[in-house]
């Protein structure tokens, strides 16, 4: 399964764990370096730059021969933390950076002085082609089939289109469950895949056993595409409170929208609301059961070592 990929971060299989937000840590990462592929965290997973520090140098030590790991950054206005957190991973130093939401280009500069890869969030070729431009090493194809924040076309048309157009690797996130799902992003011309939503239920991962257990409970058809987390539409398991809530945007929310002048606002209210929500839901009982996952839970049949995973996806 050598590609470019495996050869950019020197990993045996060309599998990225996705950054997921609340869930990735570095048990997970460490287990899914000991397997040979690559495994990444939301910086924002860290309160603290400290804590921020200390994972990093944690992950340093437990690093092995045919892994490795990485971390993500939301670098849009939106995260005050931003700058702060890639000053910390530049100094302790990791293997590459995903970033999301926003212009990347400070943080190549930054990344590439410190000898760290980049690989930028794309949904489409305009995008692409820019951070392309500004040095990025690889872009992650970020396509319909996607948990969280997913884009607008199917792997097979922006996977082919990026390769088509673009000179850096192309990674393609969303819509992979097991080892036929790598092969045939693979098949379209991908570098990599990016893999998110399989591993929610490791044993790992820091959330409540009911999210696990219900990624296990729910497949591809019970996923709904929601405005009510973050302003944007995000992907989540179709529970009964969800169904209680809706999927759209309130009426209010909607009209607030309108107003130039207020819609920064009403996006950064709902987004701490929704965040809020997806927090407690994933981290301690509560029957406000807001769950972040994408499709290819579809596959997820018990609750299993990342080790395990991992088998799934390349044997």
């Amino acid at each position: 399964m050598a590609t470019e990929l495996t050869q950019l971060l020197n990993i045996k299989y060309p599998i990225i764990q996705a950054p997921m937000f609340l869930v990735s840590n570095v048990a997970m990462v460490t287990e899914a370096m000991k397997g040979g592929i690559a495994g990444c965290i939301p910086a924002l997973n860290y309160r603290t730059l400290d804590e921020l520090r200390a994972a990093i140098r944690e992950l340093h030590v437990n690093k092995v021969e045919g892994g490795s790991f990485g971390f993500n950054l939301i670098v849009n206005k939106s995260n005050v933390k931003y700058k702060d957190q890639l000053r910390v991973i530049c100094e302790e130093g990791c293997d590459f950076i995903i970033t999301s939401l926003g212009s990347p280009e400070e943080t190549i500069n930054q990344a590439h002085k410190a000898g760290i890869k980049v690989f930028c969030d794309v949904v489409d070729l305009k995008f692409a082609k820019k951070v392309e431009d500004l040095g990025a090493d690889a872009v992650i194809a970020v396509n319909n089939q996607a948990g969280g924040h997913r884009g607008g076309k199917s792997p097979e048309d922006l996977i082919k289109q990026l390769v088509a157009h673009c000179n850096i690797p192309i990674i393609s996130a969303g819509g992979v469950g097991c080892k036929a799902d790598v092969d045939e992003m693979l098949g379209y011309g991908a570098a990599g895949v990016s893999v998110g939503s399989p591993f929610i239920a490791s044993t790992e991962a820091n959330v409540t056993e009911e999210y696990k257990q219900a990624c296990v409970d729910y497949g591809a058809d019970d996923i709904v595409v929601t405005e009510r987390i973050s302003g944007t539409p995000c992907t989540v398991i179709n529970t009964p409170y969800v169904q209680k809530i809706g999927t759209k945007a309130t009426w209010i929310e909607n009209l607030l929208n309108k107003n130039r002048k207020l819609k920064k606002w009403v996006k950064m209210i709902r987004f701490s609301i929704g965040m809020n929500a997806t927090k407690n839901a994933a981290t301690k009982a509560t029957y406000k059961t807001v769950w972040v996952a994408g499709p290819s839970i579809e596959h997820t049949t018990d609750i299993l070592p990342t080790k395990a995973i991992i088998e799934r996806l390349v044997a």
